[in-house]
């Protein structure tokens, strides 16, 4: 089991992309840069899609010129197509492109106006075209679980996307449970099976937690080999274009439970837990996250504002 991993922040993006009112670019950029003051590298900041079909998302380049230039934090913009993929090079600010493909063609059709097979070849394409760019390209195999529309999906079907995947070389593989069906059994045969299948390809792993399952998925997915772990400030997220999908894991609840097992993180919870209050001021309302609800255990691992 890996004691250490590299947490990924998808709240400025995966967070609050289904939130239906808008949230100012300005507040975004302060919450990417709470989550780099809480001690996360790796923050997915926006996506590059159609604005009409994802309005939270249509201010991805005011997002990408006002991120701060930070050493060793790296920026990831997700993108869907060429045309995307141009416009996110085009920022100069990204450090990675996040390209995705879907396991069904329903969804895949409704997600991205093509079959699962085509969404496999235009997330190579995109691949090689953050690698042509001088950038990282990574992918996300979305519904890797189960399938709003279709059901139950193949894990020889899942296996098989990223082994032809792998050949774009990514620089991570990362395994979606879009609509949070996952149970941990299911993940750890999964997570088992795509790491032997890909390495020495990291495999990255994002969970929704819309049946209580989120925590004990991460935990599966990590003794299962998973090096990389996506997470949601607050517990925000979902997705326009999967019925039921709800938020995602939470940073707080993710980071606590690792941190109290002696999987290094890197992350502060207090600061995290903090910025947790600063964003639910922003929402206007209390989010789902459990952590920073609780009181702080142990004490002493808090800042002194936090025991208060």
């Amino acid at each position: 089991m890996n004691r250490a991993i590299t947490f990924l922040e998808v709240g400025p993006r995966d967070g609050l992309q289904n939130e239906k009112a808008l949230v100012a670019t300005a507040d975004k950029l302060e919450l990417v840069r709470r989550s780099i003051d809480s001690g996360a590298r790796r923050i997915e900041v926006t996506s590059f899609v159609n604005p009409k079909r994802v309005p939270q998302m249509a201010d991805a380049e005011a997002v990408c010129a006002g991120l701060p230039k930070v050493d060793g934090v790296s920026y990831i913009g997700l993108v869907l197509n060429a045309r995307g993929a141009e416009r996110a090079i085009a920022t100069g600010a990204l450090h990675e492109l996040g390209a995705v493909c879907v396991s069904t063609d329903t969804f895949a059709i409704a997600n991205q106006g093509q079959t699962s097979d085509d969404s496999v070849d235009a997330a190579k394409t995109i691949i090689g075209m953050a690698q042509q760019a001088g950038l990282k390209g990574q992918v996300t195999i979305a519904a890797a679980f189960g399938c709003p529309f279709e059901g139950e999906v193949s894990e020889d079907r899942v296996v098989a996307m990223a082994l032809s995947l792998a050949k774009a070389n990514p620089i991570e593989i990362t395994l979606a449970d879009t609509i949070g069906v996952a149970d941990p059994a299911h993940v750890s045969r999964l997570v088992r099976r795509v790491v032997e299948a890909i390495a020495p390809i990291p495999v990255r792993v994002h969970f929704h937690n819309t049946r209580g399952t989120g925590i004990a998925n991460v935990w599966a997915a990590i003794e299962a080999g998973a090096s990389v772990i996506d997470a949601a400030l607050g517990g925000l997220g979902g997705c326009p274009f999967a019925p039921g999908a709800a938020g995602n894991v939470s940073s707080e609840d993710v980071v606590y439970m690792l941190d109290r097992a002696g999987v290094h993180t890197g992350m502060n919870l207090g600061k995290m837990i903090e910025t947790n209050r600063w964003l639910t001021g922003v929402m206007g309302r209390k989010l789902p996250g459990m952590v920073a609800h609780a009181p702080p255990f142990p004490k002493l691992a808090f800042p002194k504002s936090e025991q208060e």
